[in-house]
C-alpha cells in the first residue's frame, strides 16, 4: 500500500519536483530572543552570498509573512493556535450551562453517560471542521499514543510538544484519514526527536523499532513517509516559542 498525504506531491517516474521554495528563510531561521526558557533550538541565522568572482551582491532575504505555518498554499495560509484541540470545553458541548449571578459566575455540567458526551464532541468538532477526516477523540487518542511512547524512549516534554505541533497542524490541513494517521503520528515524534535531541544511532533504532511496535505499520513506510510529513510542514522544523510552549506546560503540569 503506498501512503500519501492529501495536496503533496512527491514526483513520478520522468517528473522532477523542486522544494526550492520552501528553501527561503521562514520562522526556522529565526532566533528567538525571548525565549527566557531555553527549550527551542536556536539555529544560526543564514545569509546568502554571491558566487566566487560575481560582481552581483547578495539578495536580501525574504520574511515569510505571519500566520502561513498552515495550508498547502499561501492563499489557504491559516495560523495555527495550540490551544484549538486541547481546549477543554471540547467535552462539555451542550451538556454545559453557565450561570451568572451578582457578585460571581459558576459553570454547570450535567451528569451523563460518558458514550453519549463522545458523541456530542465528535459532532460538534465535525461541525466546526469539516474538512478534518478524523474525530476529536481520536485525534486525542493518537496524541496521548505519542506521548506514551515518548516518555518510554526517555524523551524530553519539549520533543514531545513539538511533535504535537507537527501533528496539530497536519490534523487542521486535512492531511490525515484512517490510513495514514499512524504514520503521520509516528513520522512526528521521529522528527521532533532528530531536530530537538542529539540522538546517537542505536537511540534513532530503538524509537523507531518503538513506534514499529506501537503503531503497528512497517519501518520502511514510515521512513518512506518521513519526507512527505516534512515537505507538508514546508521544512519548518523549528518552531516559534509560543507554538510549543502551551503543549509543554500541559505536559509538565500532567507529569
Amino acid at each position: 500500500m503506498v501512503f500519501e498525504l492529501e495536496g503533496v506531491e512527491l514526483g513520478a517516474d520522468g517528473k522532477v519536483v523542486s522544494y526550492a521554495k520552501f528553501l527561503y528563510p521562514t520562522n526556522a531561521l529565526v532566533i528567538h530572543k525571548n525565549d527566557s526558557h531555553g527549550l527551542l533550538p536556536q539555529p544560526r541565522p543564514s545569509i546568502p552570498r554571491a558566487p566566487p568572482g560575481s560582481r552581483h551582491k547578495p539578495v536580501p532575504t525574504k520574511s515569510t509573512p505571519a500566520g502561513t505555518e498552515l495550508g498547502s498554499d499561501g492563499g489557504d495560509a491559516v495560523e495555527y493556535n495550540p490551544n484549538l484541540l486541547d481546549d477543554p470545553q471540547w467535552p462539555c458541548g451542550k451538556h454545559k450551562r453557565v450561570l451568572i449571578f451578582a457578585s460571581y459566575m459558576t459553570t454547570v455540567i450535567e451528569y451523563v453517560k460518558p458514550a453519549d458526551l463522545k458523541k456530542d464532541m465528535n459532532e460538534t468538532f465535525r461541525e466546526k471542521f469539516p474538512h478534518i477526516k478524523l474525530t476529536l477523540s481520536k485525534i486525542r487518542s493518537l496524541k496521548r499514543e505519542m506521548r506514551n511512547l515518548s516518555e518510554e524512549c526517555s524523551l524530553e516534554p519539549v520533543t514531545v510538544s513539538m511533535a504535537y505541533v507537527y501533528f496539530e497542524k497536519l490534523v487542521l490541513q486535512g492531511k490525515l484519514n484512517k490510513q495514514n494517521r499512524k504514520l503521520c503520528a509516528g513520522a512526528c515524534v521521529l522528527l521532533a526527536a532528530k531536530i530537538s535531541s542529539d540522538l546517537r544511532k542505536s537511540e534513532v533504532k530503538q524509537l523507531i523499532d518503538k513506534l514499529e511496535e506501537r503503531f503497528r505499520f512497517n519501518r520502511k513506510d514510515l521512513i518512506g513517509f518521513e519526507f512527505t510529513v516534512l515537505v507538508a510542514l514546508e521544512l519548518a522544523l523549528y518552531l516559534p516559542e509560543n507554538q510549543v510552549l502551551p503543549h509543554y506546560r500541559r505536559l509538565t503540569q500532567q507529569a
